[in-house]
């Protein structure tokens, strides 16, 4: 008897809806189908003048955006239905992440902002819908991230292999997988992933991300430059860390280095190189026993980045698609796995990654 359930996810490079269906059936974890919503371009925009680390949003337009996005994900979720021909009714639960809008988990009083209305999501598909994942953790005085790790030692790791999983999306994190079943998992965010490639190439050539690296392909690695911005203290922060696009922005970038002084091409080659070499250094100091690292998320598609991260490690480098998951459905996944979690009253976060003081069961149901 199937035991379906779906995952939405929208991440921090504000592309666009993943939305899985998963069955939990049997004690396995299967993708049944999956469906991708683009953002309009002005849904985008307005997402993103939300998230500017120096925006005062309005409380009406704040209110107006999170209903608008839970008509979304609401539709995103109809939609997967449709294509998967699978009636609302067969369907366990929602687990919505919902799009972050700020993270701060170093404040005097921390907090992570999610919106997208799971009262909407769970009106419009009829389902019940588990939100709010991160405040929970963060109560227990979590950092709220990264919580895919979870999702991946329950379907990536191996006896016999200690493996490191990297999740590439607009924020980069590792999580550390022993082969030893009785050592902890650990993991956290390592600092940009896409975030800053795709803030610059959009600055400069008004595109929303650098296809295949081509842009950053046709600049010089400027190693001042990024010796510059890998003093920035986050990078020599012991774990457990997390971070966000607020903090790793344009004006960040602006304030470690004279931008003048480079041209724009070796700019992005170099922000490419940051992000590679940030996730190889995190691997090396905190997983050096790692003898296979599986990539997922959407960094996975650019070639150039794959070719420095692959430079810079000494074992094999893979997509997560060689354990029978395609790196652009993980995350999606996880948060049906989190769905899962929740309504089956089991935690969902590791202590050990988050820093949370005790493992704590995540989300707030909505039926």
């Amino acid at each position: 008897m199937p035991e379906f359930y779906i995952g939405l996810m929208s991440g921090t490079s504000v592309d666009g809806i993943d939305a899985s269906l998963v069955d939990f059936s049997d004690g396995k974890v299967r993708l049944v189908d999956f469906f991708y919503q683009p953002f309009t371009a002005d849904l985008k925009a307005a997402i993103e003048h939300a998230s500017k680390p120096d925006t005062l949003i309005a409380l009406q337009n704040y209110g107006t955006l999170d209903a608008q996005l839970g008509q979304q994900f609401a539709d995103a979720a109809n939609a997967l239905l449709t294509k998967a021909k699978i009636p609302a009714s067969s369907i366990t639960a929602i687990g919505s992440h919902g799009q972050t809008i700020y993270h701060s988990p170093d404040n005097k009083f921390p907090f992570s902002l999610q919106i997208g209305d799971p009262n909407l999501i769970a009106e419009k598909t009829g389902i019940t819908t588990v939100a709010d994942f991160r405040r929970r953790d963060m109560a227990a005085n979590g950092q709220g991230a990264p919580l895919v790790p979870a999702f991946h030692q329950a379907v990536f790791s191996h006896p016999d292999e200690d493996r490191c999983v990297v999740n590439i999306g607009g924020i980069a994190n590792i999580t550390v997988l022993p082969a030893n079943q009785s050592a902890a998992t650990t993991g956290f965010d390592t600092g940009p992933g896409n975030t800053l490639m795709d803030q610059w190439i959009h600055k400069h050539q008004g595109v929303n991300y650098d296809s295949n690296g081509i842009w950053a392909k046709t600049g010089q690695i400027n190693d001042k430059l990024v010796a510059l911005l890998k003093h920035d203290t986050y990078f020599h922060t012991a774990p457990p860390k997390s971070t966000g696009k607020e903090y790793f922005s344009i004006p960040w970038l602006e304030q470690k280095a004279s931008l003048s002084e480079y041209y724009p091409e070796d700019i992005q080659a170099s922000l490419c190189h940051l992000t590679a070499t940030t996730i190889c250094d995190a691997i090396k100091k905190y997983a050096p026993a790692t003898e296979r690292t599986l990539i997922c998320g959407g960094g996975i598609h650019n070639d150039f980045l794959l070719q420095l991260i692959k430079q810079n490690l000494q074992h094999p480098v893979a997509s997560t698609e060689t354990q029978g998951i395609h790196p652009d459905h993980v995350e999606a996944m996880a948060f049906a796995w989190l769905a899962w979690q929740r309504i089956n009253n089991l935690p969902g976060n590791l202590k050990e990654v988050t820093g949370a003081s005790r493992p704590v069961i995540l989300g707030g149901i909505y039926s």
